[in-house]
């Protein structure tokens, strides 16, 4: 490595993230039915009976608008007050849920203790910067790139956010290959190749994914070739403009004791030669003096403009076109001027000249720097008969779905080429879970639980609950956005489809009908032609009395979906802490530990499990 481990932040010890996670699990037994049920269900199993002991008025007022985001805002001591000790160190929770009931019976309490067992609240991650700074060894700034032109606003924040860690631990542990598992469409694999000079392979299970990265690839290297040259001809343009006034102010000083004569017989004598290097800026200088005195002025200025030239041209180049800073040097194809040239010395011609083979045979061999494949990958997947050429590397994850996120963590921890690992996981419903489906607990290798302590316990979230996790409290927090009436569409439909088609589990979806529907018997009725029920035997005002009897339980389907909302950040640290213990549990490990990495109203899913290897 190019420096100590020494040098990292502080990690969340073993016994501390077991504690968490323990008390997070202890919680979540008493919490976790509100998501196991599915919304579908909600009025045909009687689910707001069932579990609250509230109004819907009361939950509402209490979590929706202005509400939830004060709960958010304010700090979690001065918001518990005297009862907050009681609360945390009541395992029973006997102040949120009754006792005999199990039903929630006071939502402020539900929403602190919610608040309790969160992330920011458990103080088990390492700032950002914090990491950054450790990996580099000295205070971090960093550079903003501007990347939105070619990608949308919450993908740009992501790829910026996790390259930029990537490259810390890739110089941090001296390596140059990156694996980017799930590589999808390849933004993150691209961006690190052409912004940090990383060897990337991007490895996903789609054939259809692996080709539209390579396409998109190629049409992106050709688009920043044409935006170089584009760029570089406006940069050309109002450079030229301050040191042409120079150069005539210098020479006008010199000239002042020259004879007409000389001036007009000695206009031509300037030389040009091409500029070598791509980033300077050429000029065009007319006039030139004939004794060896005003020979000698006219060089030494025109050296120094030179080399003003070059740094107003970068300093101009910086500022006005951040976007060419996303490719290093010799990924695109330099641009030069034949129509503007300059005398240059004996030393400095040799020297640009080997600067020029240098770039060339850098661009050779980075040729096939981003390599998209196709491959599906689980824990035991050999990575050489992938990539021929493996070496030491980091693997990565960029919102890896399901079980490709705990075995990119498997594949770390067994595979001695892999030095580091940053994998932000994403679609938590997708993971296998061992303890789900009692009649087959078979071993294997299981998307949830990975740590010793859920598995002894036996651990199950289910498949309801791990779709909760995906919902994002921060966004509706902010913007209070959720599909209440689509919803709500849906949990009468179902009604419908018990009572009057007896029909309580199908195989076949609904799917995204709603936004095609323009009411809701229109709904109804290309709801049950795709789920092949007659629709033909219900008449229009059979389906609207539905709607009538429901239309005002709408608050308790809204109130019940805000509870989920306020639990949802409690269930996905029980599965990223469960990651994070699993790699406590290895003897190969120097250092592990969640960092938070994106905005989460931009991006929900904004932890990264981040280890690196003795």
């Amino acid at each position: 490595m190019s420096r100590s481990l020494g040098s990292l932040p502080p990690e969340p010890a073993a016994e501390t993230v077991a504690s968490r996670l323990g008390a997070v699990a202890q919680f979540l037994r008493r919490a976790l039915p509100l998501c196991q049920a599915h919304t579908v269900e909600f009025y045909t199993r009687g689910l707001w009976e069932q579990l609250v002991a509230l109004s819907p008025e009361t939950v509402l007022e209490a979590l929706s608008g202005a509400g939830l985001l004060r709960q958010q805002q304010r700090p979690l001591e001065e918001a518990a007050g005297t009862a907050g000790a009681g609360l945390w160190d009541n395992c029973k929770f006997s102040n949120v849920f009754c006792e005999n009931s199990q039903k929630l019976v006071n939502v402020q309490f539900f929403a602190l203790a919610a608040k309790h067992h969160s992330l920011p609240s458990l103080e088990v991650c390492t700032p950002l910067e914090q990491m950054l700074g450790a990996l580099s060894g000295k205070q971090h700034e960093r550079c903003e790139i501007k990347t939105d032109e070619f990608m949308n606003n919450k993908k740009s924040h992501e790829v910026q956010m996790m390259s930029e860690l990537i490259d810390s631990i890739a110089n941090f542990c001296g390596v140059k290959q990156v694996i980017d598992l799930g590589s999808g469409k390849g933004y993150l694999s691209s961006f690190l190749s052409m912004q940090y000079n990383l060897k990337v392979y991007g490895i996903d299970s789609s054939n259809t994914n692996t080709y539209g990265a390579n396409e998109r690839n190629r049409k992106l290297k050709k688009h920043w070739r044409a935006y170089q040259s584009r760029a570089r001809a406006n940069v050309r343009g109002q450079v030229l403009e301050e040191p042409k006034d120079r150069a005539v102010q210098d020479e006008m000083k010199c000239r002042a004791n020259i004879s007409e004569k000389l001036l007009s017989t000695n206009n031509s004598l300037l030389s040009q030669d091409q500029m070598a290097s791509s980033d300077s800026i050429p000029l065009e200088i007319t006039g030139a003096l004939t004794d060896s005195a005003m020979l000698k002025t006219r060089k030494q200025t025109e050296t120094h403009l030179v080399a003003q030239t070059q740094s107003d041209g970068n300093k101009i180049s910086e500022n006005a076109f951040s976007l060419l800073n996303i490719l290093p040097a010799d990924a695109v194809e330099a641009v030069s001027s034949s129509k503007y040239n300059t005398e240059l010395c004996e030393e400095e011609k040799e020297q640009r000249k080997m600067a020029s083979i240098k770039a060339k045979a850098n661009k050779s061999n980075d040729s096939n720097i981003y390599l998209p494949l196709t491959s599906y990958i689980t824990a035991e997947t050999e990575l050489r008969d992938i990539i021929t050429d493996l070496e030491d590397c980091i693997m990565v994850g960029l919102h890896t779905c399901g079980d490709l996120a705990p075995n990119t963590l498997r594949i770390f921890t067994a595979k001695p080429e892999i030095k580091a690992v940053c994998s932000v996981g994403c679609c938590y419903h997708l993971l296998t879970e061992e303890f789900e489906n009692q009649k087959d607990c078979s071993p294997g290798l299981w998307g949830f639980p990975m740590c010793r302590y859920l598995k002894e316990e036996g651990w199950c979230c289910g498949r309801n609950a791990r779709m909760s996790a995906c919902l994002a409290l921060e966004r509706v927090a902010v913007s209070q956005v959720l599909p209440t009436e689509s919803l709500f569409y849906r949990a009468v439909l179902q009604v419908i489809i018990e009572e009057c088609y007896g029909v309580i589990k199908s195989d076949r979806h609904v799917g995204k009908i709603f936004s095609k529907s323009s009411s809701f018997v229109d709904y109804v009725r290309k709801s049950l032609k795709k789920l092949e029920l007659d629709e033909s035997k219900l008449p229009d005002s059979c389906i609207m009395d539905y709607y009538e009897k429901y239309k005002h339980r709408m608050n308790e389907l809204e109130a019940f979906n805000m509870l989920k909302v306020v639990l949802a950040p409690c269930i996905e640290v029980l599965l990223l802490l469960d990651r994070l213990c699993y790699l406590k549990e290895k003897d190969n490990i120097a250092w592990s530990g969640l960092v938070k990495l994106f905005d989460p109203v931009k991006s929900p899913r904004c932890y990264a499990v981040v280890a690196l290897k003795k």
